[in-house]
């Protein structure tokens, strides 16, 4: 197994060479064989997890005399988030074969080997943080997705979106610093950089070192106060702005918040109150910045801070005992990455036919493509929290482990009730843009929409299925 899990980062990292050194009709393929390679080594290894009675075990990579620099942890949080973000980049790596061409109304375009390289690169640093069972190996692969992100917001080289690239390359590393100081007073306490140290720590700097970490999960998931890098980033090609900002980077911050109070051995819960508040302001900044939006990705990049936001509620949630907000927490992350690529897919195919993905010109999706609009409607069920859909089943779990807690906790039950009302907000908003754009006569942008290509219909087809099936999954595997 802990040779699948290296396969999983290191495939992607030689895919990214080998592009660059390829000629550039070979681009497209080689990126696909190579995500494709790391998802099918995530799936076997998933597979022997499961067989093995799912048995955590850890892995010592590299070491400098008795101080481990790299390990690897094999869970069924591990598992469970690598095979989405990894799945997905392959999936990613698809879309785009059909995206970038002549063809693309919104951005005529060709394949460039950096795009492919970068995506490819990305994935694999996804899959080394993901299984990273030290702060130091976190710290690496987080500032690799950084430098990808960079690379990759910026690909059009427009003003515009050279500058996006550098905005959010110089929030995140701010708040990578979090990560700097957490790994700097674990290692001076207990003399490793292991996450399991930090359950060793005295209970102050137990303290301290999670919410250092918590910075940088902030961060990297533009949750308030650095939010304001991703609704700019919203600049990078969309199958990008799909990876980015619903399967991969924004969830980084997530997960490894989530890795530190599993390490934690119970935390303090000034830890959870922080947490929580902060999520829920993030939750109602996101959703009335959201309101006005007519662009499709920007209204989504705002919906993302809110759904994130969830997620750390959740997180918060789980410091004061509940187990079950933790595995919503998680089982959303995993959910929202499979509806969010969906949705970002869809705008990105809309604007690949029509030109266009202003919502106020895009009307009648339906009866131009099936296909589309039954996507634009699984998509926005999903993020709203609609049975049967995914989101719903992890929301469920965040709000019940929340109200589990909150009898003790008078404000927790404050917060839970704010946050509840805007979800039924959300799915008011979103209901208003579904019945505006997928039904009745189709407006001139969509009228005169070009055919899908084969390659974005496949991604777009199996994202749908599991914007239902992956709720079972989740469920299923974290218990």
């Amino acid at each position: 197994m802990i040779n699948l899990a290296l396969a999983s980062i290191l495939l992607p990292a030689i895919g990214a060479a080998l592009i660059l050194l390829s000629p550039r009709p070979w681009a497209k393929r080689l990126g696909q064989v190579f995500a494709g390679l790391a998802t099918l080594a995530l799936l076997v290894l998933a597979w022997h997890f499961a067989q093995s009675g799912w048995v955590a075990i850890e892995y010592s990579v590299i070491r400098f005399g008795d101080i481990e620099i790299l390990g690897l942890v094999i869970d069924s949080v591990s598992v469970l988030v690598a095979v989405a973000v990894v799945g997905i980049g392959f999936l990613i790596s698809v879309y785009s074969g059909g995206y970038l061409d002549a063809g693309n109304r919104e951005h005529p375009d060709g394949v460039k080997r950096r795009y492919f390289a970068f995506l490819s690169l990305f994935v694999g640093a996804m899959a080394g943080l993901v299984f990273s069972s030290t702060l130091i190996g976190q710290l690496v692969f987080f500032e690799i997705s950084g430098l990808c992100s960079w690379g990759l917001i910026g690909y059009y080289e427009k003003p515009k979106s050279l500058f996006s690239a550098a905005k959010a390359l110089i929030i995140t590393h701010i708040a990578s610093l979090g990560l700097y100081a957490a790994a700097s007073v674990l290692f001076l306490e207990t003399g490793t950089f292991s996450l399991a140290a930090i359950g060793q720590l005295p209970e102050g700097y137990k303290t301290a070192v999670l919410l250092a970490v918590l910075v940088a999960a902030w961060g990297k998931s533009a949750q308030l106060p650095f939010h304001m890098w991703l609704p700019d980033a919203m600049e990078a090609p969309t199958p990008i702005s799909a990876y980015l900002h619903a399967a991969s980077m924004v969830k980084v911050g997530v997960y490894i918040f989530a890795r530190a109070l599993m390490a934690s051995n119970g935390a303090d819960e000034i830890v959870g109150y922080i947490c929580v508040v902060m999520a829920t302001l993030t939750i109602i900044y996101g959703f009335f910045m959201y309101l006005p939006q007519v662009d499709m990705k920007r209204l989504l990049a705002y919906s993302t801070i809110t759904q994130l936001g969830y997620m750390y509620l959740g997180l918060g949630l789980s410091v004061f005992g509940s187990q079950l907000a933790f595995n919503g927490a998680i089982a959303h992350l995993f959910n929202h990455a499979f509806a969010k690529t969906l949705f970002f897919l869809v705008a990105g195919a809309l604007s690949y036919t029509t030109g266009t993905r202003i919502l106020p010109q895009i009307r009648g999706i339906l009866s131009k493509s099936p296909l589309l609009g039954i996507a634009f409607v699984v998509a926005a069920l999903a993020i709203a929290g609609v049975p049967p859909f995914n989101g719903f089943f992890s929301k469920f779990a965040i709000f019940a482990g929340g109200f589990q807690v909150a009898d003790q906790h008078p404000l927790l039950m404050v917060l839970l009730v704010i946050v509840l009302i805007e979800s039924v907000g959300s799915f008011a908003w979103l209901m208003k843009w579904v019945g505006w754009s997928v039904p009745g006569r189709s407006s001139e942008a969509v009228a005169g929409a070009s055919a899908v290509p084969s390659p974005m219909r496949f991604v777009l087809i199996v994202l749908i299925v599991m914007a239902v099936c992956s709720s079972v999954i989740a469920a299923g595997w974290l218990g």
